[in-house]
């Protein structure tokens, strides 16, 4: 037990703990942001566990995020997306930067295959992702936190 520390555990359904992101109640690192939107695909829980049975022997992909620093923010680069290095560096070793003077908004209208979480600030992530999912697996839902308009199927 640390003291002066509480922890406090409630669970969320997908779409609602977006919603408590969104209204900064809590916060969410991108990787888990990107997993809630991939969530958001099903209705409930027997759904979720039929695809995860179905696909199950189907294979993983590795994946390691590389950040690409813009003026105005960042992106979080995936496998697939056009500006994903050929090379990743996986180790570190290299001690590789990303990075542009461009503004997020240009880099998204020059570009026309995404998968990438793009990070404005701490509370205003949108996950964009046009290429199909290897391996049998499901896309998140993109889902911008700066609108509202999304459709989420939970």
């Amino acid at each position: 037990i640390i003291s002066g520390f509480v922890l406090l555990i409630q669970w969320s359904s997908p779409p609602e703990a977006i919603e408590r992101f969104k209204s900064q109640e809590i916060w969410l690192a991108p990787p888990q942001f990107y997993e809630l939107c991939r969530l958001c695909n099903f209705s409930s829980l027997h759904d979720l566990h039929k695809f995860s049975s179905d696909r199950a022997l189907e294979g993983c992909e590795r994946w390691l995020p590389v950040t690409l620093t813009a003026a105005d923010g960042f992106i979080q680069l995936l496998p697939g997306d056009e500006l994903y290095p050929e090379d990743p560096d996986y180790t570190g070793e290299k001690k590789i930067t990303m990075s542009t003077d461009k503004m997020v908004e240009d880099l998204m209208k020059e570009g026309s295959i995404f998968h990438r979480i793009v990070i404005k600030n701490t509370h205003s992530l949108a996950v964009y992702v046009n290429i199909q999912a290897k391996y049998k697996h499901m896309n998140p839902l993109m889902i911008n936190t700066d609108s509202s308009n999304y459709n989420s199927r939970l």
